[in-house]
């Protein structure tokens, strides 16, 4: 074995081992009464339910698609997407299992202050956030071992986007019902507190923010990172030299070693903001993973002025994270003004705060737009003064960009670490209001909360801008493996003059809407039902309001569930034929329109989303924040929050998703265009 290949093997053995100690950390401490435990229980067994009865639809649809992309186009191919799908669905049960664990004990301790509260659900998320990563850089690491040739494992992209765009749309649909179903008869209607035990869609809420929240990002996030690696192994692969085919995963290696030491410093001492040992924890993994990149370009690239051009487009990557960070902070945290100005618009009533929302989120993409051209336009020129004499400087820039995105994606341990304990400080929260806990520890797991709130909303533009840099790639990459299939039978024309192109390029441009309004309606249609059944469980039992009689918690996780797995399907098959469709129709240069249309939309589109419903969130919690609660504007902010639902945690989310899977159903079925072609 090379030492290019123990050296990413051993980072994530390392990080598995320190998730694995962090786990057994928090096993230890004590889960709290049997209360706390019977809610935790239901949860558990609520969100367990849910991804049961969803894999139960999935599995032979993941089976089926395996075995035809084996079959039919390379029997490494079949492989790699049973790996990718596989472990997509695993990183969904992880994040799942240690969300719940550490939910309940951060509720136990919330009575002990913000710093032993804050550290648990931080080292729960941090499990998740080692864990998930690493799994991704060992599957990508082991399969390329394997089948050195990236093309041919290619389908582990398809196998871990299609399982993670399940589990994102079916866990948001869920999630998005259930928090619906709640706030609008619960706290709109009823007047009750958030996370009251006397709603009957309590326990589906907190339950649907293990499945939405956390198995939703677990999956999220292992996909981006196996599909950005992928993304740059393509590029390097076409380029041939190599000395380029490992570094990707050397710069993945270093991401995952910085994020360890990230993570280990973040300490349970008392703290007044939690905000600053996040920034220490993610800065610290920055500085390192800037050094070891300039080292292992060094060691693998030698030293030399165009060298350090390479470990430039790294730097950009690292660089990109905090940038899209404060831009994302702007728009969403209560303390700036975009957020202000949505609270203060609700003196005028709904449709002020609606549209007042829509705009700030709006205005939120220009900034973001800028930040991710420059990037692109930077590392595309670092790349290409990279490349030898003689050598193709399009390839080269386009990796220089792959490079970005890797370096990016390398720092997700610790951005999903700082991410995956938001939905445990939730679940705190709503443990602690069902059980009484008191004022004092609602404010720590409120407080925590806000925090992750925001924190969740810059994980959706770290992955929004991620998978707008690995899609450049991939539709190079899909491109040129085009012209390697047709060379000699058909000349392509990729220029604005072609039809197909064009045509290609409206279709693309369209999906995400499609896809948004699909999965908007979706989440409205469940949380209708559920709305109809908190009133009608009301109704049927007026003991329910008094404390007298318990709710039927059951029925409510039940109907969610049911609702969410009816919905999932049309979404996904839209994502999974328009690229074969079009494909076949109208040629390889119809699906780089469509593959290129869809990114600029999408990107935009899911940026908008996610900014504008994280914004009427914190608006809601701000006005919470001055002690307005039950005031007509705090009911007007709660409906802004509901609006925002579907868009932060569904739609939004899934977008980004749905990108990536179609640039890998482009990639690995290109040989399918081209044979009904030819025929």
């Amino acid at each position: 074995m090379a030492g290019e290949e123990i050296l990413p093997i051993g980072a994530g053995i390392a990080s598995f081992v320190v998730a694995a100690g962090l786990a057994a950390w928090i096993t230890r401490h004590p889960p709290g009464t049997k209360e706390q435990m019977e809610i935790s229980e239901a949860v558990r067994v609520g969100a367990s339910a849910f991804l049961k009865r969803e894999m139960k639809v999935i599995v032979p649809v993941a089976v089926g698609l395996a075995v035809i992309i084996g079959a039919f186009l390379q029997p490494s191919n079949g492989i790699a997407f049973a790996v990718g799908a596989t472990l997509s669905a695993v990183a969904g049960l992880i994040s799942l299992k240690i969300t719940v664990k550490a939910a309940v004990r951060a509720a136990n301790l919330s009575s002990k202050g913000l710093g032993k509260t804050f550290a648990m659900a931080f080292r729960g998320g941090a499990t998740v956030g080692l864990a998930v990563p690493a799994m991704a850089l060992l599957a990508i690491t082991g399969l390329y071992m394997i089948y050195p040739d990236p093309i041919s494992i290619a389908g582990v992209g398809i196998g871990a986007s299609l399982i993670a765009l399940f589990i994102r749309i079916g866990g948001g649909i869920f999630t998005k019902a259930a928090d619906m179903g709640a706030d609008l008869v619960g706290k709109v209607e009823a007047n009750i507190p958030e996370d009251d035990p006397r709603n009957p869609a309590t326990i589906a809420d907190n339950v649907g923010d293990n499945v939405g929240d956390a198995a939703g990002m677990g999956s999220d996030v292992y996909e981006s990172y196996i599909v950005t690696i992928l993304a740059a192994l393509l590029i390097a692969a076409l380029i041939g030299a190599p000395e380029l085919l490992m570094f990707p995963v050397m710069v993945g290696a270093a991401g995952m070693l910085a994020s360890i030491v990230g993570v280990v410093i973040v300490g349970s001492g008392e703290t007044k903001d939690v905000m600053r040992p996040l920034n220490r924890s993610f800065y610290v993994s920055a500085g390192i993973a800037v050094g070891l990149n300039l080292a292992f370009t060094i060691i693998f690239l030698g030293e030399s002025a165009s060298a350090y051009s390479l470990f430039g487009s790294t730097l950009i990557g690292v660089a990109l994270v905090p940038v899209i960070q404060r831009i994302t902070d702007r728009y969403t945290n209560h303390k700036y003004g975009p957020v202000n100005e949505i609270a203060e618009s609700a003196k005028w009533g709904y449709a002020s705060l609606t549209l007042m929302g829509i705009i700030k989120g709006l205005q939120s993409t220009g900034p973001f737009m800028i930040a991710l051209v420059t990037a692109i336009i930077a590392s595309y020129a670092l790349g290409s003064s990279f490349a030898p004499e003689g050598a193709d400087p399009v390839l080269y820039g386009i990796f220089g960009t792959a490079m970005t995105a890797m370096a990016m994606l390398s720092l997700a341990g610790i951005v999903l670490s700082i991410d995956a304990f938001g939905p445990i400080a939730d679940n705190a929260g709503g443990i602690v209001e069902m059980t009484g806990m008191g004022e004092e520890s609602r404010k720590v797991t409120d407080e925590i909360d806000a925090v992750g709130n925001t924190t969740k909303a810059v994980t959706k533009g770290f992955a929004i801008a991620s998978a707008a840099l690995a899609a450049l790639a991939m539709i190079q990459a899909f491109q040129f493996e085009a012209a390697h299939i047709f060379e000699g039978v058909l000349e392509l024309d990729y220029s604005l003059t072609n039809p197909a192109v064009i045509t290609g390029l409206l279709v693309g441009g369209l999906l995400p809407f499609i896809i948004t309004g699909q999965l908007i309606s979706g989440v409205s249609r469940a949380a209708m039902k559920m709305v109809d059944e908190v009133r009608r469980q009301f109704k049927a039992e007026p003991g329910i309001l008094t404390g007298e009689t318990k709710p039927d918690y059951a029925r409510c996780v039940d109907i969610a569930t049911v609702a969410s797995i009816k919905e999932l399907w049309k979404s996904a098959v839209i994502a999974i034929t328009a690229p074969i469709i079009l494909g076949i129709l109208l040629g390889p240069t119809a699906v780089a329109g469509l593959l290129m249309g869809s990114v600029v939309t999408g990107i935009f589109l899911a940026y908008h989303l996610a900014n504008t419903g994280g914004a009427w969130d914190n608006a809601k919690k701000l006005v919470e924040m001055r002690g307005e609660k039950g005031s007509e504007i705090h009911k007007v902010t709660v409906v802004g929050d509901i609006i925002g639902d579907p868009y932060k945690d569904t739609a939004g989310p899934a977008l980004n998703t749905v990108i990536k899977l179609l640039n890998t159903i482009a990639i690995v079925f290109v040989s399918a265009f081209v044979s009904v072609l030819v025929l």
